[in-house]
This record gives C-alpha cells, structure tokens and sequence, in this order.
C-alpha cells in the first residue's frame, strides 16, 4: 500500500507539473508571445527527451532509498531529489507534448549533443551517470548504512551525468524556458554532489572515482 500511495503522489506531481510547463514554455516569449516550436531533431527536443529518462532513474533509485534505511538525513535527501526530478520531469514531458513531438526517438541518448557515436550504455545505463540494472538490484537488496552509502555514491554519478547533459541545454538549447531550467539543475543538482560528499565522509566513505 505504501508502494501505491507513493506512486500516486509522484502521478499527481507529474500531472500538475506538466500543466505548468506547458503554461511555461508557451509564454516564453516576449509579452506572453509563444516561442518557435523546436524541431524533432533539435537540442531542446533531445534534452527533454533524455533528461525524463535520466530524471525518472533518480525518482526511482530515491523511493528505493527511502525503504532501506531509517535515517532520517538520507530520508530528507531523497525525497527531495524525487520530488523537484518528478516536477521536472514532468515540465519537460509537458513541452514535448506541447510541441507536439515525440517522446523517444530513433537516435542514440545525447545525440544532440554530438555523442551520436558514443558507445551505447550497458546494463540499462543508457545515458552517462545513469546506474545499471544490476546496481539498481544491489541497492534494493541493502540495508542501513550499506544502502546509505550505496545511494549517495550512485546519485553522486548520476547528478555528474545529468550536470553534463544540462550544460550541454545551456549551451545549444534555443527556447529559453529549456536554458533556465537547465541552469537551475546545473545550480542544484552540484550543490546536492557536495551535501553527498559531506555525508559520504560522515559515513567513512567517499564518491566513486
């Protein structure tokens, strides 16, 4: 029952956050004028696309967190990365659908930011910081501070990917609703990556290298 209910509350974030961005994204010109709809093949397509699948892994690995340890530090953490992600991700969705694009793609992950020959991810780690299905089976196997530990490391790799991917939206996003958000998930998502070194230390570990 506590798996449902936790489900229904991120649907209800994902809901109200995807009215919002549309609401964003087509009043971001000037005087409320509506923005250029983005080609498929754009940047501010892609990074939509990619970060909704980077985002929901975090949702995830966090509510997985949350029933493996009774901390309350590791708890807060982690509910707000699956909080402000679900809100996110629901913004980007809610501009595709506005823009009437598709949400997946028949390109590799990244190819808009030129990675278009990367070496495909392994293990459903489809994009760079993205965890593999086997670590994702490891954390919900831990407990305590071996699942503290073990979630603060793979989010620590997962926010390096997803500040990665949000530079890259800085740098070749047009719609300016995308380069605003995507500035703010670089903003926090590096300051959460030294709130995790600090409780890393704290627990007598460190980040992966």
């Amino acid at each position: 029952m506590r798996r449902t209910a936790l489900a229904g509350s991120v649907a209800a974030v994902l809901a109200a956050a995807a009215a919002t961005g549309w609401a964003v994204a087509s009043a971001d010109g000037d005087e409320g004028r509506a923005t250029p709809v983005p080609a498929a093949d754009s940047a501010d397509a892609g990074f939509a696309r990619d970060m909704a699948v980077h985002h929901q892994q975090a949702v995830e690995m966090s509510y997985v967190v949350r029933d493996r340890t009774d901390d309350e530090e590791v708890r807060r953490l982690a509910y707000d990365i699956a909080q402000t992600q679900a809100n996110q991700r629901g913004m980007l969705l809610g501009w595709l659908d506005l823009w009437e694009l598709p949400k997946v793609s028949a390109d590799p992950p990244m190819s808009w930011m030129g990675m278009r020959h990367a070496p495909a991810g392994e293990d459903g780690a489809l994009m760079p910081g993205m965890a593999t299905d086997a670590e994702m089976a490891r954390l919900g196997r831990l407990n305590g501070r071996q699942a503290e530990v073990f979630y603060l490391q793979l989010m620590t790799d997962h926010h390096r990917g997803g500040v990665h991917m949000a530079e890259g939206c800085v740098r070749a996003c047009e719609v300016e609703a995308g380069r605003r958000l995507a500035r703010g998930m670089v903003e926090g998502q590096q300051s959460e990556i030294r709130l995790m070194a600090d409780m890393l230390r704290a627990r007598g570990a460190a980040a992966r290298p």
